[in-house]
């Protein structure tokens, strides 16, 4: 494996590895605020209060709004699966616990992935289903169901 994929490999672990304390943290806030549409709220305001000082130090220049009107009308899809996430691990993970909850949004992660990959959707390359790729995605699902035994009701209660 090259040093360059080995390192993308790892900022992607790295990237993945923070999840689960955004979902406590977000579910955490929800409660305290009395309704998790507040804590998602707040927790996207201050997203935008974090990234606006690193813009500014980045200097990254202004958009040119001019190109969004030939822009597909998909590529707005972001800001609304950002609250679709954030309220659903408010309200989820408290429910299923981290690694439940993780393992069940990476299992929802890879099946679209594929589907994406599969037609080269939202204007990314075209990658063919193929057997092993499909066989990756069915340990995922194993691996959800053995982590959710219990909560399925395939496996009773520890010391029961």
């Amino acid at each position: 494996m090259q040093t360059n994929a080995l390192l993308l490999i790892i900022a992607a672990i790295i990237t993945g590895a923070v999840v689960p304390f955004q979902a406590g943290a977000n579910a955490a806030l929800g409660r305290t605020l009395g309704h998790p549409l507040w804590g998602t709220l707040i927790s996207l305001c201050v997203s935008f209060a974090c990234i606006v000082p690193v813009m500014l130090l980045a200097k990254v220049q202004a958009p040119t709004l001019a190109n969004l009107a030939q822009a597909p009308r998909w590529i707005w899809i972001g800001g609304v699966v950002g609250v679709v996430y954030i309220t659903g691990a408010l309200m989820l993970a408290p429910k299923l616990g981290a690694a439940g909850f993780i393992m069940a949004v990476i299992a929802g992660q890879m099946l679209a992935s594929m589907i994406i990959d599969q037609w080269g959707l939202v204007g990314l390359p075209q990658k063919p289903v193929s057997w092993s790729r499909l066989a990756g995605l069915g340990l995922i699902v194993l691996g959800l169901v053995v982590m959710q035994l219990q909560a399925l009701g395939l496996k009773p209660p520890a010391g029961s």
